[in-house]
């Protein structure tokens, strides 16, 4: 008999979306351990490694236990679980759930059900990971799903911009510019993005304006 899929979780919980373009809507978090990445200025390392292995049945209990239809996939770097999180995601789909994941961008999206909305995140130059970017991964975007750049300074503003523009990725989606958390100022980048008419959304991080880096928010 085969064994039963498994993810590795490090937490399921219940928040506010404090990003995206649906910010401040209530939704269950899966957040899977482990990451290939190493972003100089991650805010959830505590998820390269903790974690607990959970099967689908469990996971999906856990996130049925909340009263909410939307679900977000986040990590880590949900990805490079997808053989096991895409039966989920499946699953939940055909249960009427709204499934988003936010993946980093260094991982092919394909295997992911056209139904889920992508929130691919393109390394900006301070990550140290820019060159990872995997630019196919735009193709594959419709018009529900979003591309986010997390700015810490001048340098990644502009780099930012340049892509924004030369891709035109604002005719495929919405496009989010969000300030690192303690290096960029926001008021700084939202007065970058008006004096440049950027058709992009200014993002900052809901939950730790409401709760600080609490984990779990």
């Amino acid at each position: 008999m085969a064994k039963p899929l498994r993810l590795r979780i490090n937490e399921i919980f219940f928040s506010l979306q404090g990003e995206t373009t649906r910010a401040g809507r209530p939704c269950v978090f899966v957040r899977l351990t482990g990451c290939d990445l190493r972003c100089v200025w991650c805010d959830t390392e505590y998820a390269f490694y903790e974690g607990r292995q959970m099967t689908l049945a469990d996971v999906h209990g856990e996130v049925r236990r909340h009263p909410c239809r939307l679900v977000e996939f986040t990590g880590g770097e949900p990805m490079l679980q997808h053989r096991a999180m895409v039966p989920l995601m499946r699953r939940l789909l055909s249960e009427g759930y709204d499934v988003m994941v936010e993946t980093s961008g260094a991982r092919d999206v394909s295997p992911l059900p056209r139904e889920v909305i992508k929130i691919v995140d393109l390394k900006c130059p301070s990550s140290g990971e820019c060159e990872r970017n995997v630019y196919a991964n735009l193709e594959l975007l419709g018009e529900r799903d979003e591309v986010k750049f997390v700015i810490a300074d001048r340098g990644d503003y502009e780099w930012a911009r340049a892509k924004t523009r030369a891709l035109r990725l604002a005719e495929r989606c919405p496009v989010l510019f969000a300030p690192v958390w303690g290096r960029m100022a926001p008021a700084v980048l939202a007065e970058w993005i008006l004096e440049d008419r950027l058709p992009v959304r200014f993002q900052p991080q809901l939950h730790k304006i409401l709760w600080g880096e609490r984990r779990g928010a």
